[in-house]
């Protein structure tokens, strides 16, 4: 597909070789000992994807934040809480939905007694392309939502920006349609009532999109 006269562009989860697994439970106990990038030597365990198997919609954020890396679960933190409710208020069954990340191991810099996130950097996303795309290939969705930009990148590549495409449905030359919008961390960040109220609209705003795309039960 193309948008404003531009080619898209697959990402490396798309793109790149995969595991072929006949399971996502055969496919997270491959996970489970990754050693592909430097992440497994801090973070606690990796946080492979969860749902069901035949999930309509996959969304993908960044990586696990403090409290999914000590959990082992996806989204259980803040932000997992936000999206949950953001996903009701859009009318958007939550057990049609896979979750997972870019990235399946935690990174961060230690403060004192605090782990605070850092961004994957390129290597790190393309690494663990290697996982994300073999759960696209097991799952074989309707569509893929990509909250925020590190998953932009790994679905998508570097043309791609969320503030340019946010709300757009994109479909790759490989792959499954991928949705563009925030990672819901972001909620969690922005100050003034009136802000967080608008910015919270916004985002259900897009993942309204998902039942136009993938409907529900």
């Amino acid at each position: 597909m193309s948008t404003d006269g531009k080619t898209i562009p697959a990402g490396p989860a798309l793109t790149s070789d995969h595991p072929h697994a006949r399971s996502l439970a055969a496919l997270k106990e491959e996970a489970s000992g990754c050693e592909r990038c430097e992440l497994y030597r801090s973070a606690t365990r990796l946080v492979f994807g969860e749902g069901p198997r035949d999930a309509r919609v996959v969304l993908v954020g960044e990586q696990p934040g403090d409290r999914e890396d000590i959990a082992g679960r996806p989204f259980v933190g803040p932000a997992g809480r936000v999206l949950d409710e953001c996903l009701a208020e859009a009318g958007i069954d939550r057990n049609i939905c896979y979750v997972t990340n870019a990235v399946k191991h935690f990174k961060f810099s230690q403060r004192r007694k605090r782990r605070l996130h850092s961004r994957p950097n390129a290597g790190e996303v393309r690494a663990c392309a290697w996982w994300l795309g073999a759960e696209l290939a097991v799952l074989r969705p309707q569509l893929v939502v990509a909250l925020g930009a590190t998953a932009v990148y790994a679905l998508l590549g570097n043309g791609i920006k969320v503030t340019a495409a946010r709300g757009q449905v994109i479909a790759p030359p490989s792959g499954p349609p991928v949705l563009v919008t925030i990672h819901p961390s972001y909620l969690l960040r922005v100050r003034g009532h009136a802000d967080v109220a608008a910015a919270r609209r916004s985002f259900v705003d897009d993942l309204r999109h998902i039942g136009e795309h993938a409907g529900n039960p």
